[in-house]
């Protein structure tokens, strides 16, 4: 009797391009789902950090003082925590004093719409590195048109999207969708549509989190 190969392990993720700890903790996985040689198809969703962000953003610095009460210290041993794991993961974190964070809808539906080119992985790994490698505005539509015809896709097309709006009701049920299933923080990771892994867990723990779902999979 032939046994079937199981299928590949879905993987979800639900972050924000605003979010340092989320290119961290894919970064993370990936070296993971590598080293392990998984088999997996990898789902983008959407998740706003600041969803009521005003179209200028705000100063770094000043929003995490704001929202999380880090003092200068604390935001100083971060930063250089990201940066130190951002090389051993080849990000270029290249934080300054003058970074901003912005608001990141208009960001999602340009991803909704790359998914639709099956391009939403390339574009969200190109935002990451707009964002905090070369600081470019991603509240901006012409400059997330550039982005998307950076990599190829059609500028026209983007600038379109972005003007009329088309998928922002759909990112918005995708973005209540996860809230109702009670994710409040991000990167989280959902494994087989029911393992719940939450930040950056690094790629020792990641490695022993795929060996566990390999086993339980073939169980």
């Amino acid at each position: 009797m032939s046994t079937q190969a199981p299928a590949p392990l879905r993987i979800d993720v639900v972050s924000d391009v605003m979010c340092p700890w989320c290119i961290i903790g894919y970064r993370q996985l990936a070296s993971a789902l590598e080293a392990t040689d998984t088999e997996y198809e990898l789902h983008w969703h959407p998740f706003e950090l600041n969803p009521n962000m005003p179209a200028e953003g705000q100063n770094l610095r000043e929003h995490l003082v704001e929202k999380y009460g880090v003092t200068p210290e604390q935001s100083e041993q971060n930063r250089a925590q990201m940066t130190k794991l951002g090389k051993d993961l080849e990000i270029d974190f290249r934080f300054t004093p003058d970074m901003r964070m912005h608001n990141t809808f208009d960001a999602h539906q340009l991803l909704h719409w790359a998914e639709t080119q099956d391009r939403k992985h390339d574009l969200k790994q190109a935002l990451f590195t707009a964002h905090f490698t070369h600081h470019r505005d991603l509240s901006n539509t012409a400059e997330l048109a550039n982005i998307a015809a950076e990599i190829g896709l059609d500028r026209g097309e983007a600038l379109a999207v972005l003007s009329d709006q088309r998928f922002a009701e759909a990112v918005r049920e995708v973005q209540n969708f996860w809230r109702s299933q009670g994710i409040q923080g991000v990167p989280a990771v959902i494994f087989d549509q029911k393992h719940l892994v939450s930040g950056a867990q690094g790629i020792e723990n990641f490695t022993s989190i795929l060996g566990q779902l390999a086993k339980m999979r073939q169980a």
